[in-house]
């Protein structure tokens, strides 16, 4: 019988599909393992479903010779020595579409969030210094008629452009390939670069896949041409941000506020980000749905029992002979 190992807890749609086939070792804590735990796992293996956070380096895929298939437990795959499986004919695959409304309605609140400054009322309130109406007190801004840049027009890119329309937004974007014109018609958006999108969006949502070439993506040059009253929300990656320059521009009110649902040294977090209050700190909830994390652990085990089987993944990141 095959053998598939699971290095972190899951919905248990995952352990009862896969069960049904294969031999499923399980790791059925909350407590990420380290490597030397992933390497004792993993010998002997035929697949392996891994977690965002765990690291899944050449070390570790040689350590299974058998290995046919890494199911990667989330949209994005920068975890996954992509090259390494590649070489070795190993299919890798990831969760990707059912984070879309997940992390788009995060995105949203976010928005919402820091524009009215709620985090901020629900501090002063618990405080006590609430002393009642007043007509200037704690103002925010309406997101209706605001300019809204995305980077990354991806699906969850699409789907924050349509979920802000609601919001009477204008959307403008930026993406590595121009949308069709079709669909800039249809999502009523505008194509800038990136200069001018920063110079002109009034709130900057970051949506794109991470590849070592957009670290720092957002950095101090970038920062310093963005309007002083521009929010900035990232809920792609955290190296995309260089939080040493944000905390600076959010000292220094050079832009007016953040959300940040990912880190750039994930998971600690730069230490001058805490102490803002013109910040939102959310701890990687993108896809933190009871909805989208069940679908998330469905995919990864029907990409395993399909490449197990001799069939092809649903949804795959290399191309594999």
């Amino acid at each position: 019988m095959k053998e598939v190992a699971v290095l972190g807890k899951i919905p248990d749609i995952a352990y009862e599909k896969l069960s049904k086939y294969f031999q499923v070792t399980m790791n059925d804590t909350v407590t990420p393992m380290t490597k030397s735990e992933i390497l004792q796992m993993v010998k002997g293996k035929d697949a392996i479903l891994s977690i965002l956070s765990d690291t899944i380096d050449q070390e570790i895929i040689e350590a299974a010779p058998d290995l046919k298939i890494i199911a990667n437990y989330g949209a994005g795959f920068n975890n996954i020595d992509i090259e390494a499986a590649t070489k070795k004919n190993i299919h890798v695959t990831n969760t990707p579409i059912v984070s879309t409304y997940a992390t788009a309605e995060l995105t949203m609140g976010l928005l919402i969030s820091l524009s009215r400054r709620l985090v901020e009322g629900d501090k002063l309130t618990r405080a006590g210094q609430f002393e009642g109406w007043a007509p200037l007190f704690h103002l925010g801004t309406e997101l209706r008629g605001k300019t809204l840049g995305i980077f990354g027009m991806g699906n969850i890119g699409k789907k924050v452009a349509q979920m802000a329309k609601a919001f009477d937004m204008n959307i403008v974007y930026h993406n590595r390939t121009r949308l069709s014109d079709e669909d800039e018609q249809l999502l009523d958006c505008t194509y800038l670069n990136k200069d001018d999108l920063l110079q002109e969006a009034d709130m900057i949502s970051l949506h794109m896949s991470y590849q070592p070439s957009l670290k720092h993506f957002i950095g101090e040059k970038e920062l310093s041409i963005m309007k002083p009253r521009a929010l900035l929300v990232n809920v792609a990656r955290g190296p995309i941000v260089h939080e040493d320059a944000l905390v600076s521009a959010l000292e220094n009110r050079i832009i007016a506020g953040a959300g940040l649902d990912v880190f750039e040294f994930e998971p600690e977090v730069t230490e001058g980000l805490k102490s803002l209050d013109n910040v939102i700190l959310t701890p990687h909830i993108g896809n933190a749905t009871v909805e989208a994390r069940r679908d998330m652990a469905e995919i990864a085990a029907d990409n395993i029992i399909s490449v197990l089987q001799g069939g092809k993944p649903r949804s795959p990141v290399n191309s594999v002979i």
